[in-house]
């Protein structure tokens, strides 16, 4: 009867921690930072005539709140509700908990690398850096036989297909302008590529509106299932750099909305609903509150290797927003998103491991 008992234990302790997460999303929205994130809408920009766009009025009745959890909540709804309630939170440095880019360039190309393959590479030093060298957690995850051939991503700035050497990853990725559906695209994929090679481009032709990133991804997600997503919008770094508050903010709360929108149609569709993880992040902070800085990142401003990321799924518990002392870098990204998937990612290069905090209960 002993014997029998403690099979049983084992037999219940082991379905009680299976792999729950069959499906994965990553989203990164470029250089948003965390001081947005956590403690709202930054008065001493908002302020300013420089970055306000001259409509102060604006940023304050739609972003400004009574304190900074109000704020914040306004400029990501989705993000303070659902994702605090269900996930986990990271990166709110005003109580300890940091987490940072491990690579020393604070920009782009390296952070998206450092976030993908595990490894910080300091060869990789430039955005205009050739087709990257190091295998990615999205490709590797593409090359396990229960998921192979289901991986596909979607980012607003043309530099994705070298950060991700599409050509050796064997997966789509579609950057920029490039067409959706190849040689035969369904007539949706055809209005998509109509509608974005038609439109206003301010970024010239190096990245898209985030408009048409979002909705290619969801027509992918919608039709072909992919079993791992990835999806970059590029328009808060965009508008930071270009000095545009009110439209930096806007964007947050854009990507905010899609995210809503995203994780509604996963949790209303069998293939996903429950079984789905998203993992939410950025490729490097920006300035701190000097307001000559925000605008800008890189090695030389002061704040720039800031970042947060936040996380909900089956394998995640409900720590909602993460307010104990630590110190997490990006290079335990990639890990981690192999460890909610169930494996254990490793490439010729060192691989750092995975954000522990996040799987305690």
């Amino acid at each position: 009867m002993k014997k029998l008992f403690l099979t049983a234990f084992v037999l219940i302790s082991f379905i009680g921690s299976a792999q729950k997460t069959e499906n994965i999303i990553v989203i990164t929205t470029d250089g948003f930072r965390w001081q947005e994130v956590f403690k709202g809408l930054d008065p001493a920009i908002a302020n300013d005539k420089k970055f306000n766009q001259g409509d102060s009025t604006y940023i304050y009745k739609n972003y400004a709140g009574a304190d900074y959890a109000s704020s914040r909540k306004k400029i990501m709804p989705f993000f303070w509700s659902e994702i605090v309630s269900k996930g986990q939170i990271y990166g709110n440095r005003d109580l300890g908990n940091k987490v940072d880019v491990a690579n020393p360039y604070w920009f782009s190309y390296p952070g998206y690398s450092e976030i993908m393959t595990g490894n910080v590479d300091l060869k990789v030093n430039s955005n205009s850096y050739k087709a990257n060298p190091n295998v990615n957690i999205l490709e590797y995850l593409n090359q396990q036989p229960k998921i192979k051939g289901k991986t596909a991503a979607f980012g607003a700035w043309d530099a994705f297909d070298r950060i991700l050497n599409e050509e050796r990853s064997g997966f789509p990725v579609i950057s920029a302008f490039d067409n959706v559906g190849g040689s035969k695209p369904t007539a949706t994929q055809k209005l998509l590529n109509d509608m974005r090679n038609n439109s206003y481009k301010p970024f010239n032709e190096s990245e898209c509106l985030d408009v048409f990133t979002h909705y290619q991804a969801m027509n992918e997600l919608k039709t072909n299932k992919p079993k791992v997503l990835y999806v970059a919008y590029g328009e808060t770094d965009e508008w930071a750099h270009h000095g545009q508050y009110k439209s930096y903010l806007d964007a947050a709360n854009q990507v905010d909305k899609w995210i809503k929108e995203i994780w509604d149609f996963v949790q209303n569709d069998p293939q996903y609903k429950n079984k789905t993880t998203i993992f939410i992040t950025v490729d490097h902070g920006r300035g701190d509150k000097i307001k000559t800085q925000w605008t800008d990142h890189g090695s030389d401003i002061a704040g720039a290797s800031q970042i947060w990321f936040a996380a909900m799924g089956p394998e995640i518990a409900p720590k909602g927003e993460i307010k104990t002392e630590s110190q997490i870098y990006q290079k335990q990204f990639a890990q981690t998103i192999a460890k909610i998937m169930g494996y254990t990612f490793s490439a010729d290069h060192p691989v750092d491991t995975e954000v522990k905090e996040v799987f305690k209960k």
